[in-house]
């Protein structure tokens, strides 16, 4: 399999078997400056955030799971929202942490790795709940932290603020899509990466969903595509509209 970069020209290919292959996609994928906000999200063609049973496991592939852990590697602290976790499961990183946002505190099922020998396990909850979360979680090591919610959601800009409190200045954002499109217009996310898999799923679950609002202007810094016609954008957010 080989990994081509066709943005910025000219084209450049690596096969991943090359032992230099890491270094080449941590190269193209290092992040601006060390307090960075990425999203990194996958979808099919028709924009579902899910595969054919349900997960997005299904839309990825070994390329998209080598740049998925470069990124993590990266990255201070990996953020993903707790409906994603219940239905996932999610094992905690080698190196980064891996933080859990709950909008109502309820994490019952929530299939979280107990591993204490990997990163570190924070969950950011509203402010008030903290020992239920606690109680909840039961895993002696995971750190929570309360933040101000904001309406239904928590505020995106505490959220951020509360893992950069805790040391964390780099964080990837690994969904799902109502924690992305929280973020999004919360106007904290710095770039947007894409992997699109080459495959229609109906009727999947939307990446931007239903009565939430993403009105943000991308512009395309980077574009991979490999052999087997998958996608992997590199989209920087565009603050500034004017």
């Amino acid at each position: 399999m080989n990994l081509t970069r066709v943005v910025p020209a000219p084209a450049e290919s690596r096969p991943t078997e090359d032992p230099d292959f890491r270094d080449w996609v941590s190269a193209l994928y290092r992040p601006d400056r060390p307090d960075w906000v990425r999203l990194n999200l996958i979808a099919s063609v028709n924009g579902s955030a899910t595969g054919r049973d349900g997960t997005s496991e299904s839309l990825s592939n070994r390329t998209d799971r080598r740049i998925l852990g470069v990124m993590r590697d990266l990255s201070d602290v990996v953020l993903v929202g707790a409906s994603t976790v219940r239905a996932e499961g999610y094992v905690r990183p080698r190196r980064a942490a891996l933080a859990v946002v709950t909008r109502t505190g309820d994490l019952g099922g929530h299939r979280l790795d107990p591993d204490r020998s990997r990163g570190e396990l924070v969950i950011v909850c509203p402010r008030g709940l903290e020992e239920r979360v606690r109680r909840a979680v039961a895993i002696p090591d995971a750190r929570v932290i309360g933040v101000p919610a904001e309406g239904d959601d928590l505020a995106p800009t505490a959220v951020v603020d509360s893992l950069r409190g805790e040391g964390f200045a780099s964080i990837v954002c690994e969904g799902g899509p109502h924690l992305a499109t929280a973020l999004l217009g919360g106007g904290v996310v710095d770039e947007l990466c894409l992997s699109t898999s080459a495959t229609l799923v109906s009727p999947g679950l939307a990446l931007v969903p239903p009565g939430r609002t993403a009105d943000v202007d991308l512009a395309l810094r980077q574009l991979l595509v490999d052999d087997a016609g998958s996608l992997y954008a590199r989209w920087s957010v565009r603050r500034d509209r004017s």
